[in-house]
């Protein structure tokens, strides 16, 4: 016969809301970098639009 310790899983309902916290954290900090990086992409293609604006207005002038 195998011998349990059920004194290991006094801790077990502790260890799940680490886990759950430590997912629900890495969770945000991947949203939170995406967030980050799409709105980096969206200023630089701000930028670019209005260059090539600034560039066809400047053509039509000459």
């Amino acid at each position: 016969m195998v011998a349990f310790n059920w004194q290991a899983l006094e801790n077990f309902p502790l260890l799940m809301y680490i886990l759950a916290a430590k997912t629900l954290i890495l969770c945000l900090a991947f949203a939170g970098v995406k967030m980050y990086q799409s709105k980096k992409i969206e200023e630089k293609l701000k930028r670019e639009r209005e260059e090539k604006l600034k560039a066809e207005a400047e053509k039509k002038d000459e």
